[in-house]
């Protein structure tokens, strides 16, 4: 198996790291798509990510790597074993990494049912597709903006449902796909359709680095890492093991993060001022948000979490309004937070005070 570059040698980019590292404390998130121009590291970012993952513990012998831990989340062949055991057996495994190629059909994305064989011997024979093989683990497209409309439904929806179900005859199967959606593309090659665009939880534009010593430093890396891979990981292993550590920490806390009617108000007040439309991107941020604060070993969310999430999550549904074609950064978004809820609860106590005001009023006249 060859040596993959390490992320934590990736030179900038700290958006799209960020991203990722997210999707990966919480795969509810919802995905990343990175938007950029060519040799800007945003496959070696995603291999790299796959690569420094925590294993995960696995039902033996499961062709879709299913969660012994997770008896909802079962594939069909393991909720039939699991009636005839007390328990699953268990086997630890890295997590996959799969590239979807850009010609792939809908067939070789969700699996096949060899429906002959159903009718002839009575027996359900299912062929595993790329959600199959990418469940529990990261599945990068690159050159998103280049594969079929309907592909990326599918991907989208296996990715929001966390389950694959097909259908064929009346015949059904399915398997759990919970999956890091990594998704790749040129600007200059076409844009994805609004509609599939909205369904990324992220979106991240990077361009190359343009500070000369950083590009230096991207040769050196470079050139080491061609020259001895191994030796060249073992430098960054240090770093790797201490991500891996604090992602693996963090999807043990996050349920356990809170947030409060505030935070739900500070992440309504904002979308809405900047006039996102539908829900979408308000889920997107609170789980963010959670999956930020995790990160950092808290188990309650402040203003800097939203304003961290929106940076990713508001981006590619932004159409109008102050931030339109601009760059939105953190600081901008933590002042607009808290000025907005700052207003919020002004008029919260403007309305109180007019309400007792009102019953006073109402209280005299009756006596």
């Amino acid at each position: 198996m060859p040596t993959i570059y390490p992320f934590t040698a990736i030179i900038g980019q700290e958006r799209m790291k960020r991203a990722l590292i997210l999707n990966a404390v919480d795969t509810r998130i919802g995905g990343v798509l990175i938007r950029g121009e060519r040799g800007t590291a945003k496959s070696t970012g995603a291999r790299g990510l796959a690569a420094l993952l925590p294993k995960v513990r696995t039902v033996q012998g499961c062709r879709f790597g299913c969660d012994p831990e997770n008896p909802n989340a079962l594939c069909t062949e393991c909720k039939e074993r699991a009636a005839k055991l007390a328990e699953l057996p268990y086997e630890i495994r890295p997590i996959p990494f799969v590239n979807l190629p850009v010609s792939a059909t809908e067939d070789r994305v969700v699996g096949t049912l060899d429906i002959e064989q159903a009718i002839q011997k009575g027996e359900r024979h299912f062929e595993p597709g790329v959600l199959a093989n990418a469940n529990r683990g990261l599945l990068y497209i690159d050159e998103v903006n280049l594969l079929d409309d309907h592909v990326v439904d599918l991907l989208l929806d296996s990715a929001a449902m966390g389950m694959n179900i097909v259908e064929r005859e009346g015949i059904s199967f399915s398997h759990p796909a919970r999956f890091i959606l990594v998704g790749t593309m040129n600007p200059e090659e076409g844009d994805l359709r609004p509609q599939l665009l909205d369904r990324f939880a992220f979106s991240v534009d990077i361009t190359g680095i343009r500070d000369a010593r950083e590009r230096v430093q991207i040769m050196e890396h470079n050139i080491a890492f061609e020259a001895d891979p191994e030796e060249f990981r073992q430098r960054f292993l240090e770093k790797e093991n201490a991500i891996s550590h604090q992602i693996e920490q963090a999807r043990a806390l996050l349920e356990k993060v809170k947030y409060s009617k505030r935070d739900l108000l500070s992440i309504a007040a904002l979308t809405s001022s900047l006039n996102v439309d539908g829900h979408r991107a308000d889920l997107v941020i609170l789980k963010a948000a959670r999956a930020q604060a995790a990160l950092e070993g808290r188990t309650q969310i402040t203003d800097h979490d939203i304003a961290l999430a929106a940076e990713l999550a508001l981006p590619h549904r932004i159409k109008r309004g102050p931030f339109h074609q601009a760059e939105v950064t953190a600081a901008q978004l933590q002042e607009r937070i808290e000025n907005l809820v700052g207003q919020s609860v002004e008029n919260e106590e403007e309305s109180q005070e007019s309400t007792e005001k009102s019953e006073s009023q109402e209280k005299k006249s009756r006596s």
